[in-house]
């Protein structure tokens, strides 16, 4: 799935691409316009990725087997399936044609509560897991077993997928002129279950937020619990997938034994110190050592891949986030990206809105900010922007303050500075704040068809700021998915006695906390919830309300 260049955006040519070789085994595409390189990337892949994600948002019933041809169709389709009678509960049964696996679909309507044992305890269990409270200790405050305690996690899972996907259905009818929308990753490490072998599974998660509301529209992890790793394994050597290039194999998006001890191997650890310029360009120079420009993971001898489930490729999973973002906002009428500086992001960004921003509905930004600075140098920050706006005031007496801000937005626009070999030109933020004291932007959709004005005011909208917040309420409120702790000990390996042991329980809690999040935790000072400021609730809701949705 290439993806164009900035610099090539807006232009066609009769043979726009040519497809070369970075490699042995490593076809890339070049760009007729501008002579850029770029990788290829697996559509199968890609697609496979982008139903994943948006069957766990919107699901609907099909053959269980990801390696089935019909595990991508509806059961109401009656040429791919059969009806197979009805379970005591009375849920309809259906018998793939392709594979003859068999599967039940509940009604509409069932009280979702039913045949539960103690579900009074519903509720007191969730408020505690949202509350930061370890499991041993639900467990003894809510005295269940910790069988029990994991099936009613994946009971609420389920019920905050439903609830999510019942009301972002009402997004297509929600009048929405607007979005800026705050895009970035953030990682979590899974404990280790053997003596044996003290290694962590580290999944990253990507996720859009909107800076207006708050409302965050996604949550996915590179992590796919339906696929086998062993059969998955097997497959792929009878089809000689792991001699064939990356994007010419049938489990392009899924990382393979083989694939990761090739990462290991090759792996150099990076790090970014200095300057926030600095920063900006260590990164750049990392990217462009990586024979995938559009692939970040690198893995070390404290990574291994997750024995149950399958790890995906996180640029697979970028690219499936955002053909999901696409899909749920096709109404908006104008959406403006806020992008971490990550190569996989821009690619998968302009590669899923790529007609929007040609018809220039859309427009994406690089935000760089310097999150390791201590309060004190914030404020110092802080200090340093206010005496060089009260400079300005003072030489531009008659200038509103608004007048004055947008004057040293376009004067830092002029004086951009060109980083890393692909020449993005990156501005400096003049007006930092205790959130974001400083920070670098780069625009990456720029045709120059904005005046100088509507340029700077798109600038001053740049930020992280709600995606930013969303990951720090992950942190503060649960405990399954706090910030691990890497000790010299350990030998860079991560461990957190109350972390998850099983990599799909990260999805799980993630969702609930989504559904949390948007409509049930209001903020403290407008007392809204983020669901609300766009329509899709009238006032904060009740955990009962995920609880009890049927």
């Amino acid at each position: 799935m290439p993806v164009a260049p900035t610099s090539a955006l807006g232009r066609t040519a009769s043979n726009a691409y040519t497809v070369v070789a970075q490699g042995k085994g490593l076809p890339v595409g070049r760009c007729n316009l501008c002579g850029e390189h770029f990788p290829f990337k697996s559509n199968q892949g890609v697609f496979e990725e982008f139903w994943r994600i948006h069957a766990e948002s919107f699901p609907q019933p099909c053959c269980p087997d990801t390696l089935c041809s019909n595990h991508r169709i509806a059961a109401s389709i009656p040429k791919a399936y059969q009806c197979f009678g009805g379970t005591a509960l009375g849920s309809k049964r259906y018998r793939c044609k392709a594979c003859g696996k068999t599967f039940s679909v509940k009604p509409a309507g069932l009280n979702p509560i039913r045949n539960q044992i103690q579900s009074d305890k519903n509720p007191v269990i969730l408020r505690m897991l949202m509350g930061k409270m370890p499991l041993r200790r639900i467990c003894e405050a809510a005295d269940v077993t910790p069988p029990v305690l994991y099936q009613r996690i994946d009971f609420f899972h389920e019920q905050a997928r439903a609830f999510l996907a019942h009301r972002e259905r009402k997004l297509a009818d929600t009048d929405l002129s607007r979005l800026y929308i705050g895009v970035d990753r953030q990682d979590y490490a899974v404990n280790w279950t053997q003596r044996k072998d003290k290694r962590n599974v580290v999944i990253s998660a990507v996720s859009s937020a909107d800076n207006g509301t708050g409302y965050v529209f996604g949550m996915h992890a590179n992590f796919d619990l339906d696929c086998d790793p062993m059969r998955v394994e097997a497959e792929a050597v009878a089809n000689g997938d792991t001699g064939l290039p990356m994007p010419h194999r049938k489990f392009a998006r899924l990382w393979l034994q083989a694939d990761y001890d090739a990462n290991v191997a090759a792996s150099l650890r990076q790090q970014a110190v200095g300057t926030l310029s600095g920063a900006l360009a260590a990164t750049y120079v990392a990217a462009g050592q990586r024979s995938d420009v559009e692939s970040p993971e690198r893995f070390t001898g404290a990574d291994t891949l997750p024995t149950t489930g399958m790890q995906v490729h996180s640029e697979y999973t970028l690219y499936g986030h955002f053909l999901h973002l696409n899909h749920l906002l096709a109404h908006v009428g104008k959406i403006r990206f806020f992008l971490d500086q990550d190569s996989g992001m821009r690619a998968a960004c302009l590669g899923a809105f790529a007609d929007r921003i040609k018809a220039r509905d859309c427009d994406a930004f690089y935000v760089r900010i310097a999150k390791k600075l201590t309060v004190d140098e914030k404020r110092r920050r802080l200090r340093d922007a206010e005496a060089i706006f009260h400079a300005v005031a003072k030489k531009y007496p008659g200038m509103t303050e608004r007048h004055i801000k947008l004057h040293m937005l376009k004067e830092r626009i002029a004086a951009a500075q060109a980083i890393g070999q692909w020449k993005d030109r990156w501005v400096l933020h003049p007006l930092p704040s205790m959130s974001e004291p400083e920070k670098a932007l780069c625009y990456l959709t720029d045709f120059g068809d904005y005046d100088a004005d509507h340029l700077a005011w798109l600038y001053n909208k740049a930020s992280l700021h709600a995606v930013d917040c969303w990951f720090n309420r992950i942190r503060r409120r649960s405990s399954l998915l706090e910030r691990s702790i890497s000790s010299s000990a350990n030998r860079g390996r991560m461990w957190n006695g109350y972390s998850v042991y099983r990599p799909e329980q990260i999805g799980k809690i993630l969702t609930i906390l989504r559904a949390c999040h948007n409509y049930v935790w209001p903020a403290v000072q407008s007392k809204n919830t983020p669901a609300m400021r766009p329509g899709l609730a009238k006032a904060p809701l009740d955990y009962k309300n995920i609880i009890y949705f049927a």
